[in-house]
């Protein structure tokens, strides 16, 4: 009698746990790649806001008028200063309409408090950062992050005279 060949070929185990294996490779592979589209989306939103911060600045320069930035709990909207009635208004420009960020995005807001208003505190639409026809701007900073993670931090600011920077993470390092 002759014993049985020796028959090649994978086990019911070794198959579950190379399946098991794929699916948790799969796994970390979809939730690594969660986080990097909030990255993206916030990257997307700081982008859009600091473009419609220089274009508002440009605006107030060319047009001989103030504008300003004005933040909400949500989101912000740019607004113009009414020369004849003194007050702050909506921006009638389709570009500049109100936007809203993202619920796990983290405004963090630094702004000069003695700057200029050209209003009375109790205007409504007072704004958080002014953009004069001089071509100045209120000194801020304003931070971007997902959540209370700083590690993907994205800034904008000015100083009020030089031109606003939106600074990356990473872009510490080249200072």
């Amino acid at each position: 009698m002759q014993s049985r060949a020796h028959q090649a070929g994978f086990t019911l185990i070794e198959i579950l746990v190379v399946l098991i294996i794929v699916g948790l490779l799969a796994a970390l592979a979809v939730f690594s790649m969660g986080g990097s589209s909030q990255q993206r989306e916030m990257e997307n939103q700081v982008r859009e806001l600091y473009l419609l911060m220089q274009t508002a600045s440009e605006q107030a320069v060319l047009n001989n008028l103030e504008m300003g930035l004005k933040l909400t709990e949500d989101g912000y909207r740019f607004i113009a200063f009414q020369d004849q009635n003194r007050e702050w208004k909506g921006s009638g420009e389709r570009m500049f309409k109100a936007r809203s960020f993202p619920e796990w995005m983290v405004v963090t807001e630094f702004i000069e408090t003695d700057a200029p208003k050209l209003a009375s505190e109790e205007d409504d639409l007072l704004p958080d950062v002014v953009f004069f026809s001089s071509g100045e701007t209120t000194p801020f900073e304003l931070e971007f992050t997902i959540g209370k993670n700083t590690d993907s931090m994205h800034v904008i600011a000015s100083d009020g005279f030089s031109p606003m920077e939106w600074r990356k993470p990473g872009d510490e390092g080249d200072q």
